[in-house]
């Protein structure tokens, strides 16, 4: 029994604790399960070539405009043999024309098979190598990524006018403008991006700019070195008339202000127009800090490069982004930490990215615009629940949609976080987890069985049920209560139905009801789901309306069904006889009664109201066939609550 000291409210369970189905191996075999893995042009067999080398570092000196994609230049791959190689193979799409190999400095022959190149070497186990390629041509221009356009993409700014080129490589693109392994496991150590551009143009990428060139022939070189560790979709260039629009962030803790270095559109109207949300990164990037621990590259910068877009892309250090709105910029903010500090290892697991992104957005209305909390994630819930079915965990991989779908990823997603902070219970043992997480996972990739373990060691919350709920399984709850006022107690019945019985028949996490009172202030009470259908005893509550709100905080996705006063609804009455007494209680294995008849006809009901034993008996009944718990008997219109030990 839980007891509430303010209200002296107690909350008695009638049913069962969860107990996981014998078959119920859900999350392990998900962890066994062989992730599908994509390339846009490799077969099975190639991306199984390219993960005998790791990638340290990508170096790429390129000269590109802001008016066509055309790229042309030098892609470095330095790496070392995990095992024995006769050769190496890497992927550049069949646009582009090699017009050299070098292998450690000396000119090599290769072979291409369509985007496959492979290059001879001769290396022992721990070789380390250089991979040099020279190269020529324009990027293909259909639309290759689920975002719109390819990998490069040439455009003006519908609203400002601005002509840009940038890349886009998420998820299978980047072999579309350089030379690269396509391997989310296989992060580089360090980067280097050199964009030589006419001299009216800038040029963004990821990490600090070292150097400007200028070449003195109409041209300037942009050098741009990333000293942390990178996925390969996370590289990136953007090149227009930009100007150079620089603030700082001071986090609390944070040893030095961090850079927020944003290229805007070389157009008076545009810093003007967005100033005042660009300037709200600052704060967001405080928030963050405190809430998810240190900015991952606070040695260098965050920042931004305008692109006309729809959205944005979490560039490493530097986002691409169409506009500056406050849900946009704190979501893209958000991946710095959730999608590139800690990369999903998988495209099933695009949740670690896109979900704590998207709940990203919620925290900072949540802590900085508080009034507009509510109805986003009322917003959230109903995108949600305008389709029936669909996991958060991708099975699909292959399916580019799928893997960004809106309702999935991204809103379901952000929904379950929220709901896996409502489970733990505690906001300092949920953030202090999620610090820790993106500490032991740093500069690394993890699935969503890695952040379910993490956390459950962090905070000892069982977390088994809830992933398989609402992670790997389909659907959302709608929820109906009846309720019966007895004396100054009250029974209440919380039964719920799942949009996918088929998939998920049964959802256990918790569930908040509000009560309003006519005589004692409004009061809130969480209730230990267990089943379809649970029955809980809710002692001196005191007089309750007709007011029942569930979830009135909007912690899970989920539907109202009807709420119902129901005077049938079984309750426990004292005793109306005083000739006749149920006795002991707590009771073992014996319940002795004592009355003025010689036989007693009884039921016995569980938390659910389901008769779970019924007879005659005389002087005594045997329970010892019952479970522990707490059930009602009913006899000669007696009933009475029973605990049995």
């Amino acid at each position: 029994m839980l007891k509430l000291s303010l209200f002296l409210i107690g909350v008695i369970a009638i049913s069962s604790t969860y107990a996981q189905r014998e078959d119920n191996n859900y999350c392990s075999k998900r962890r066994s399960t062989e992730y599908p893995t994509k390339s846009a042009s490799l077969s099975v067999g190639q991306i199984a070539e390219t993960e005998k080398y790791d990638v340290h570092f990508y170096a790429l000196d390129i000269a590109m405009n802001n008016v066509v994609t055309d790229v042309v230049g030098t892609g470095e791959i330095h790496g070392t043999t995990v095992v024995a190689l006769d050769s190496v193979l890497f992927e550049l799409h069949s646009n582009f024309t090699i017009t050299q190999i070098r292998l450690d400095g000396t000119p090599v022959s290769f072979n291409r098979a369509g985007s496959a190149v492979k290059v001879p070497l001769n290396a022992t186990t721990g070789t380390d190598f250089v991979v040099a390629v020279d190269y020529n041509g324009t990027p293909p221009t259909a639309g290759t990524t689920p975002f719109g356009g390819a990998g490069m993409t040439a455009a003006s700014s519908p609203t400002w006018g601005n002509r840009v080129v940038w890349s886009l490589s998420e998820p299978f693109s980047a072999y579309e403008w350089w030379p690269c392994k396509q391997s989310l496991t296989d992060k580089a150590d360090s980067s280097q991006v050199k964009i030589t551009v006419p001299d009216t143009c800038m040029a963004g990428s990821n990490g600090l700019l070292e150097n400007v060139v200028d070449l003195g022939n109409g041209f300037k070189r942009f050098e741009w070195k990333h000293r942390h560790a990178i996925d390969y979709y996370l590289v990136s260039v953007s090149v227009a008339k930009y100007i150079d629009y620089t603030i700082y962030a001071n986090p609390v803790g944070a040893p030095a202000p961090i850079m927020i270095q944003n290229f805007i559109y070389d157009n008076p109207a545009t810093l003007t127009n967005f100033q005042t949300r660009i300037n709200e990164t600052a704060d967001f990037i405080e928030l963050f800090y405190e809430l998810y621990g240190p900015y991952p590259y606070e040695d260098e910068k965050y920042g931004h490069c305008m692109a006309p877009l729809s959205g944005g892309m979490e560039h490493q250090t530097m986002t691409t982004q169409g506009f500056f709105e406050k849900g946009l910029t704190s979501h893209e903010l958000g991946h710095q930490w959730w999608g590139d500090h800690v990369t999903c290892a998988s495209w099933c697991d695009i949740w670690v990215n896109e979900g704590f992104a998207s709940y990203s957005e919620y925290l900072m209305l949540e802590n900085l615009y508080p009034a507009e909390k509510d109805q986003h994630m009322l917003d959230v819930h109903d995108n949600v629940m305008s389709q029936t079915g669909g996991s958060v965990w991708v099975l699909d991989s292959l399916n580019e949609n799928r893997i960004f779908s809106g309702r999935l990823t991204y809103d379901k997603g952000a929904s379950i976080v929220h709901t896996m902070r409502y489970l733990i219970n505690d906001d300092v043992q949920f953030f202090n987890a999620l610090r820790s997480f993106q500490t032991a996972y740093s500069d690394s990739t993890a699935k969503g069985i890695d952040l379910k373990e993490h956390l459950e060691a962090e905070t000892s919350v069982d977390l088994a049920p809830f992933f398989e709920q609402w992670y790997f399984g389909e659907g959302y709850l709608t929820y109906s209560v009846r309720w019966n006022q007895v004396g100054n107690n009250a029974y209440v019945q919380i039964s719920h139905n799942s949009s996918k019985p088929t998939v998920t028949p049964t959802f256990t996490n918790p569930i908040d009801l509000k009560f309003t009172r006519p005589s004692l202030p409004d009061t809130t009470i969480r209730f230990n789901i267990s089943s379809n259908q649970d029955l809980f005893l809710l002692e001196n509550i005191g007089q309750i309306n007709n007011s029942i709100t569930i979830d009135p905080l909007n912690w899970v996705i989920n539907k109202n069904g009807t709420i119902q006063n129901d005077p049938n609804l079984l309750g426990v009455e004292g005793n109306e006889n005083p000739g006749l007494v149920l006795y002991p209680n707590p009771v073992e294995d014996v319940l002795y009664i004592k009355g003025d008849k010689t036989q007693y006809d009884y039921l016995i009901y569980d938390m659910r109201g389901q008769v779970v034993m019924k007879g005659s008996a005389d002087a005594s009944i045997d329970i010892s066939s019952l479970s522990s718990g707490s059930y009602v008997v009913e006899l000669n219109g007696l009933r009475k609550l029973i605990n049995k030990r």
